[in-house]
């Protein structure tokens, strides 16, 4: 965890221009130390790349907790593939973890590595198209043997050809500098061989200057019970440090400062999007004073979820691994019709499985959180892979007129935040609600603030207690559809409260009584009422970043992103600034309802630029709600966008109003 004591300075335009990620790691400053050289940079992208059996996961991991710990604002990129393990040596079974890092606030996990490490021939093959001319590569030429080139497509050795001379190549023979590390452990050379990503590890740590302790503490925890392989792993991590120090082919080291004003004074932590979602979970319990259940299904890239929140029962929190999908979101409905904080974890095709339970929730009026981390689609589509696909389907994805709130995180720490928004839509407005975070933020990790119990909303909510209702009679009843009058909610009723008996089902309910009613008036009347619930919650006006507007001077270009293209689409907008263009930017967390304003703000601009991972599902319902020429800038590979090709468009756009 990282303590911030001081405040940040004022950032102006100066500073922000300063910040913007427009400029590659160059040296600011150069020192000497030990003999070696010792440049200091102010960010640096580094990519770990490898068999999916290789730890390039863990080494990442590992690399980003100790980068945290020292202090530099981060963000990360986990990219692996689907099989839980792929031919050794396929371009298919490559997995990576890039990690960008500085010493002042970034948004992105970087366009394009400064340094690869390729454990193998695929890795690098993979990766090479990503890497600039310049970069370093460092090489792990154990696994460069004919066959190993072969398999992953090469018919002449790289490190041979001349193909890479643009970049800074470094070979190290990484295998069999670790098995002669662990020559006194006793272990096989095929043992001894899988530690190499710590041998990396050390390198890389040498490198940049990390610290150690935590990594050398998380080996001896993890290998407990074995602590003759823990003891392997350090020697391993250990004598990758000192190959850097001592070696003739790495003579410059890199500083990369604590980014020392990126952060608001407190406490922080590195998390994950779906680490902060579940905590945001257990935050918004504990807050509603509430059980909280979890009803789930596993599947990628949701399960996380579902493994932490299992891990809280002594905050109340109980989960239910069930057999299907249907089944996990039925068991949350029910929780929720007995008092609880029902949630259901999910992806895409599961969110299309659950469809006729979230319509049912909508009938029932109870709340109940949905969370639908995207992947790739359709169908199983790409476990792996992010994408934002999933928005018509949030939005339109059930029988009849079924409205639900819908909202999106825009980064991983933001997952805590979106959490607590969404159940104080479905706290207070009866109603489920659908999350829609992906997989870009669910994995990527960056640090977060840890808030003050003092900060965090009150949920706490009523149940009903008595008869609400006077028959014509005098007779006192309780009516569970009669609503408040402010949020059109219907009242919360625990099974069991005497006198509060009432009917459930999703055969259409009378008004106010709850009664089943085939009536076409009735029905009419209910479809409209829940309607005008859902386009009655209250969200924030959306706010422009529009740096000239307040003197009259603003821009005529306004790019409306959602969800997970905050990152990207910020680093974008700060370049073209940075280059003297005027640009505008707006982001959505409230998709359904809109904020009040859109419309407002979207008519105040001459062009509107939506970026989304999909082909431009978010701009199709902007046109539509609003009649403006909204004009999409779609992807939909796998990956987040990156800023630089962001900028490009918006910078085209600029010079073509």
């Amino acid at each position: 965890m990282l303590v911030r004591t001081s405040p940040p300075a004022e950032a102006g335009p100066a500073a922000e221009a300063a910040t913007a990620e427009t400029e590659s790691a160059a040296a600011s400053a150069e020192t000497e130390s030990a003999g070696k050289e010792v440049r200091r940079l102010d960010q640096v992208v580094i990519r770990f790349a490898g068999d999916s059996g290789d730890g390039m996961q863990l080494t990442g991991d590992r690399f980003t907790s100790e980068t945290a710990s020292f202090g530099n604002d981060l963000s990360t990129l986990p990219n692996f593939p689907a099989e839980i393990r792929a031919p050794a040596g396929t371009l298919p079974g490559v997995s990576s973890f890039q990690l960008h890092f500085a010493d002042h606030d970034i948004l992105t996990p970087g366009d394009a590595p400064d340094v690869l490490v390729a454990m193998n021939p695929a890795a690098l093959k993979a990766n090479l198209a990503d890497v600039p001319r310049g970069a370093q590569i460092i090489v792990n030429t154990d696994e460069f043997t004919p066959r190993a080139l072969t398999r992953a497509g090469y018919r002449t050795d790289p490190l041979d050809d001349g193909s890479l001379d643009g970049h800074s190549v470094h070979p190290v023979p990484l295998g069999t500098l670790t098995v002669e590390a662990l020559k006194e452990f006793g272990l096989s050379r095929k043992d001894a061989d899988r530690s190499k990503n710590m041998f990396a590890l050390g390198l890389l740590s040498w490198m940049y200057h990390r610290p150690t302790q935590g990594t050398e503490a998380f080996l001896r925890t993890k290998f407990a019970r074995r602590p003759g392989i823990a003891e392997a792993n350090i020697a391993a991590f250990r004598a990758g440090w000192n190959f850097g120090e001592t070696t003739e082919d790495f003579a410059v080291s890199y500083e990369v400062a604590p980014a020392t004003e990126a952060f608001p004074p407190g406490t922080y932590r590195s998390v994950s999007g779906n680490l902060a979602l579940s905590y945001g979970l257990v935050a918004a319990a504990r807050q509603a004073g509430l059980p909280l259940f979890l009803g789930s299904y596993p599947i990628t890239p949701a399960s996380d979820i579902l493994h932490e929140l299992s891990r809280h029962k002594n905050f109340g929190v109980r989960t239910f691994q069930a057999e299907d999908e249907i089944a996990g979101i039925g068991a949350a409905l029910g929780a929720a019709f007995g008092g609880s904080l029902g949630v259901t974890t999910t992806s895409g095709p599961g969110v299309a499985l659950k469809s006729e339970a979230i319509g049912l929730a909508v009938s029932l009026e109870l709340p109940l959180l949905v969370v639908d981390i995207q992947r790739g689609g359709p169908s199983t589509g790409l476990p792996t892979k992010t994408e934002q696909a999933d928005l018509l389907q949030a939005m339109f994805g059930r029988n009849g007129e079924a409205p639900v709130p819908v909202i999106a995180p825009a980064t991983p720490s933001d997952c805590f935040t979106a959490a607590l928004d969404a159940a104080r839509i479905a706290l207070t407005y009866r109603t489920p609600v659908l999350l829609l975070s992906d997989g870009y933020l669910a994995n990527g990790t960056e640090p977060w603030r840890i808030p003050q119990t003092g900060e965090l909303p009150d949920l706490r909510v009523r149940f009903a207690s008595g008869p609400n209702h006077t028959l014509d009679d005098g007779t006192e009843v309780f009516w569970p559809y009669k609503r408040d009058p402010r949020t059109l909610a219907r009242p919360w009723a625990i099974p069991g409260t005497p006198g509060l008996e009432h009917r459930i089902g999703g055969i259409e309910k009378a008004d106010g009584s709850g009664d089943i009613s085939y009536d076409p008036a009735n029905h009419d009347l209910m479809v409209r009422t829940r309607q005008a619930k859902i386009d009655g919650i209250d969200v924030p006006d959306l706010e422009a970043d529009d740096p000239g507007a307040a003197d009259g001077d603003g821009a005529r270009l306004l790019v409306l992103g959602w969800g997970s293209t905050y990152g990207p689409v910020t680093a974008a907008v700060r370049r073209v600034r940075a280059a003297g263009h005027k640009i505008a930017q707006a982001h959505l967390r409230h998709i359904n309802p809109f904020p009040a304003n859109l419309g407002e703000l979207l008519t105040a601009y001459d062009q509107v630029i939506v970026p989304e991972m999909n082909l431009g599902q978010l701009a199709l319902l902007v046109r539509a709600r609003y009649l403006v020429d909204a004009r999409s800038h779609t992807q939909v590979n796998g990956m987040p966008f990156k800023a630089e090709e962001l900028a490009h468009a918006f910078e085209e756009a600029i010079r073509h109003a």
